[in-house]
């Protein structure tokens, strides 16, 4: 599948995207607050940077800059989370 074809898909069907992203980073963060540190924070980073990553890609086919710069920087502060997450090696 070529970009130019998931980019169309995407459009088509964008409304839908972007509310599953939302709905996405609603439940990672709900989790965190109900959990608190017994949290799986290495899922919540994970799942919480596939939906920046839904969400940057739909911000940015409709060129809207303020969202593509938010959603980018929660890619990156997820990328982050996830280093700082990962179990470490024995």
């Amino acid at each position: 599948m070529s970009l130019q074809a998931i980019n169309r898909f995407i459009l088509q069907k964008i409304r839908t995207i972007e509310m599953v992203g939302v709905l996405m980073r609603i439940f990672s963060f709900s989790l965190v607050s109900w959990l608190g540190p017994a949290s799986p924070f290495l899922f919540v980073w994970v799942f919480n940077t596939i939906d920046a990553v839904l969400l940057s890609w739909c911000a940015i086919l409709k060129r809207d800059a303020a969202y593509s710069l938010l959603n980018l920087f929660w890619i990156l502060v997820g990328v982050v989370g996830i280093v700082r997450a990962w179990p470490p090696a024995h």
